[in-house]
């Protein structure tokens, strides 16, 4: 069994900053790839930024030079600071990780349940 926690979410005005965190627990053996998604009712869950296991970073486009992700292997946490926020940013934030349980041998992806990130005045 392997949860996500997402936490951070919240209310913020625009150019303001938030800071997202996910905690991976359970039967975990290894976490590859980490990242975070976001989606606005009535579209679909589009990818903001990943961080591999060995820290490189891929954003998307609209994100750049304003959200940093990263991560911390010793404690299955990834973090998404975001900042110079825009109210086009507002969305419901998901974890999601590919991770190695102990048992069985293999890679399944999994998702946090997701934290509203709201940008307004």
């Amino acid at each position: 069994q392997v949860q996500l926690v997402e936490s951070g979410g919240g209310l913020v005005q625009p150019g303001g900053s938030l800071r997202l965190s996910c905690a991976a627990s359970g039967n975990i053996n290894r976490i590859n790839t980490m990242r975070w998604y976001r989606q606005v009712p009535g579209k679909q869950r589009d990818v903001v930024a990943s961080i591999t296991s060995g820290f490189s970073t891929n954003y998307t486009e609209s994100v750049k030079g304003r959200f940093t992700i990263s991560r911390d292997n010793a404690k299955n946490t990834v973090s998404l600071q975001m900042n110079s926020l825009k109210p086009e940013d507002t969305a419901v934030y998901y974890c999601n990780a590919d991770i190695a349980p102990y048992a069985p041998n293999a890679v399944f992806n999994f998702w946090g349940r997701g934290t509203q990130v709201t940008v307004s005045s």
